[in-house]
């Protein structure tokens, strides 16, 4: 486990380097990523312009839920994307063969390949966001609820990291995964709405199938003070069940790969 943390540290250090290298770069990204977070506001606005109540969500509830969103992207567009992205082109030139002879696991070593670090913007405006929403409702969350969730936070990353794990190991047979990462971060961009507000079929699927309310709903509410424990016990299932399946299907998929360089 120290090798492996070792190796996070050193590569993102590397990251960290590379970004501030370019400094004025590294801050235009940081200012056009808190543009884009105003952005995705405007649609959660609209609705509770007209309205106090969405959903059974409230405007400042609804708002902790978007925090969670904004959150979630940074980690998913700041750590997780940019190394898989870079493990479709290696797969494509056959340089995953130099990844293969490294003295670690493959799947550790190509998920720290690559961060863009100038994302910690869209962390720091998530946290802005939520301190807006609660203070908007009057109260602050307890140290329980923000201890809580924060761990779900984290869970819900995890789970996000094993959806698109299982997403990029299918490079190995296809060659070729930008439709789907496409579809994938649109589908992922509902996590900005309480599940809540969709209809029955669509909330099973985006709690059970592609699981969005594990990722940015059921935190959100720890965090309000709101879940149940079945609610928190799905969250850590969830989450288990995309990991191990993404380890399979990568495993599965190293089995399979043949160097396009031979």
């Amino acid at each position: 486990m120290t090798k492996y943390l070792r190796l996070f540290r050193i590569q993102m250090g590397i990251s960290v380097a590379q970004a501030f290298a370019y400094r004025a770069n590294f801050l235009i990204e940081g200012v056009f990523g808190i543009a884009n977070g105003f952005l995705a506001l405007v649609p959660l606005i609209v609705v509770y312009e007209s309205r106090k109540s969405f959903g059974g969500w409230d405007y400042p509830s609804a708002l902790v839920v978007m925090a969670y969103f904004q959150a979630l992207r940074a980690i998913l567009e700041g750590i997780i994307s940019p190394s898989l992205v870079d493990l479709v082109q290696q797969v494509r030139t056959g340089s995953f063969d130099y990844i293969l002879l490294k003295p670690v696991d493959a799947q550790a070593m190509v998920s720290a390949s690559r961060y863009e670090p100038w994302k910690i913007f869209d962390v720091l405006f998530a946290i802005g966001i939520a301190i807006y929403a609660f203070h908007l409702s009057g109260h602050a969350p307890s140290a329980s609820e923000l201890l809580l969730g924060l761990a779900l936070l984290v869970v819900g990353s995890l789970a996000m990291y094993g959806l698109w794990i299982i997403c990029a190991a299918l490079v190995f047979w296809v060659g070729r995964l930008d439709n789907l990462i496409y579809l994938l971060g649109a589908i992922f961009d509902t996590g900005r709405w309480p599940v809540a507000v969709f209809p029955g079929i669509w909330r099973l699927f985006f709690t059970f199938v592609i699981p969005v309310a594990v990722m940015t709903t059921f935190p959100a509410m720890a965090l309000l003070g709101l879940v149940h424990l079945r609610q928190i016990a799905g969250t850590l299932l969830g989450a288990a069940i995309l990991l191990v399946i993404g380890r399979l299907v990568w495993r599965a998929a190293l089995r399979s790969y043949t160097s396009a360089s031979s």
